[in-house]
């Protein structure tokens, strides 16, 4: 490589480090000129966060990659690049497993990564994470330039670290989110990332950071599946109240007679059962913040004691003269409409206004997009390790039938699809294989009726008045072929990757309707 030709690739690379850019694109322009400077089938750049590799920005990867949540422990090459301080680079007939086989985007069938360099990243002489280059081809890297391999690394280390400078200048609530890890650490507990990069998840990304920073009550809303739970958590860690206890309460998980001593507690001989004093979930997290899901489900009596303690922070234990005093934060969360029960009579209207200081809805699946396939790169990762595979992918096909589904159940519907799946496709081969390929077969995705219904109304009404068959196929190829162009800003490749067609395959298909 000639010395005109790396300083032509990292020239704009050193302008990107004093201007305005977000995160992602930076980290975008980065694995670009990589590609550039030393060509290859894929690279990937990914973060250490504790014992785990976070992909941050991937080039000629399957798009669930991003979700995908890498323990070194579990990647014997993850492991040895980050032992080194230099840029490793294993043998084509290496037997360490490699974590990307069968993940490099656009090919077809079960290949493997042939030849594959990694490079520790360091700041501040600590290892921050991984860039990693891979090829189908196992001699790709044999001439490679090491001198302009270590001046890329050191522009791509400063990258990084003007990245992380921004990020610590703008959290402001940095030391509270430190305060939430110490607790999750200390109490044992796992609370689960927040996975997704669609405008809609994103605005719901802002509007937590805003009234965590608050001590407002909180209404959680949203169809079930959606993650409210999440919602509640991240709230909480984001808190002044994170090194406080976090108390969850399932509204609908308990009879009606249960419910009030659950939330109050009771006194010893309060009733047939009640052998000992007891706290309620109010005194639990008193300094902290108490969740209760399902409160569409909470009898119209205990309405009445709740909206006191929200009201006045005083609650008074079954059987007990003695008032408590407590100091609260409130989520609540329900799939109900309660404007609606306020109305038919089954929920107080006070009540429902006092829990309804800050609404929050949470949208559903359906409207965000293509993060079906980062939350799908998530749980295939878990499902992974669970089953001791050394790769789980998704193939073209069964990428188009999640992104095509209306996903009524939500994220929980796709997390129980993939394991469901995962287990019968492995019980279905007789031999293990190192890479296990979901098809859209193994999904077994079926599209609701009433979906069904929609869609062939939309192609009856984009096909002319008394059209053929082949017609009103035709007519329905093309309206699906724009709204996905639109829905990507006339990116084709991008549009490719949803339809689950080859590029080529997609420039001819749009040849034949007329659209090229």
């Amino acid at each position: 490589m000639t010395a005109r030709a790396l300083l032509d690739a990292l020239t704009p690379l050193m302008q990107d480090l004093s201007r305005d850019l977000p995160d992602t694109e930076r980290y975008r322009r980065l694995l670009s000129s990589l590609r550039t400077l030393f060509p290859g089938d894929a690279a990937a750049l990914l973060r250490l966060e504790g014992d785990t590799l976070v992909p941050l920005a991937i080039d000629g990867l399957s798009s669930d990659t991003l979700g995908r949540r890498f323990r070194v422990s579990d990647h014997p090459r993850f492991a040895q690049l980050l032992s080194r301080a230099e840029p490793t680079r294993f043998a084509a007939d290496s037997e360490l497993p490699d974590p990307y086989d069968g993940l490099v985007q656009g090919v077809a069938g079960q290949l493997e990564v042939h030849d594959c360099l990694g490079c520790p990243l360091l700041i501040a002489g600590r290892p921050w994470g991984l860039l990693t280059l891979d090829s189908l081809d196992p001699a790709r890297f044999d001439d490679l330039d090491m001198a302009s391999l270590h001046a890329f690394l050191s522009l791509a280390a400063a990258t990084v670290s003007v990245v992380e400078r921004i990020d610590t200048l703008a959290r402001a609530s940095e030391e509270e989110r430190s305060r939430a890890e110490a607790y999750r650490q200390a109490s044992g507990q796992s609370r689960r990332e927040m996975i997704g990069s669609s405008a809609p998840h994103q605005h719901l990304l802002e509007e937590i950071k805003v009234v965590a920073a608050s001590d407002l009550t909180v209404l959680v809303t949203g169809e079930t599946g959606v993650g409210k739970e999440l919602v509640a958590n991240a709230i909480h860690a984001l808190s002044a109240r994170a090194n406080k206890p976090l108390i969850s309460l399932n509204c609908a998980a308990l009879p009606d007679t249960l419910v009030e001593s659950e939330l109050f507690g009771h006194v010893r001989g309060a009733f047939s059962g009640a052998s000992s004093d007891r706290r309620g979930k109010f005194e639990l997290a008193d300094g902290g913040t108490l969740f209760l899901d399902e409160v569409g489900e909470l009898p119209l009596a205990v309405q009445a004691k709740l909206l006191r303690v929200l009201q006045n922070g005083q609650l008074q234990r079954i059987g007990s003269d003695h008032e408590h005093k407590v100091d609260v934060r409130l989520i609540a969360a329900t799939n109900r409409d309660l404007a609606e029960e306020v109305r038919a009579g089954r929920f107080r209207a006070d009540f429902y206004h006092r829990l309804s200081v800050y609404p929050l809805r949470v949208p559903p699946l359906r409207e965000r997009g293509r993060d079906v396939l980062l939350l799908a790169g998530f749980f295939l990762e878990e499902n992974r390790s669970r089953l001791g595979l050394l790769s789980l992918r998704l193939a073209a096909d069964a990428q188009a039938a999640l992104l095509r589904y209306p996903w009524p159940g939500n994220v929980r519907e796709l997390e129980h699809l993939i394991g469901r799946s995962a287990l019968k496709a492995l019980a279905a081969n007789r031999e293990r294989r190192r890479i296990l390929t979901l098809s859209a077969a193994d999904l077994a995705l079926a599209v609701p009726l009433e979906t069904r219904n929609e869609q062939v109304a939309d192609a009856s009404a984009t096909a002319p008045v008394g059209a053929d068959f082949r017609s009103a196929v035709t007519a329905f190829e093309r309206t699906m072929v724009l709204d996905t162009l639109e829905r990507h800003q006339q990116n084709w490749a991008a549009a490719a990757r949803e339809l689950g067609l080859d590029r080529a395959n997609l420039n001819r298909l749009a040849k034949r309707l007329g659209l090229k």
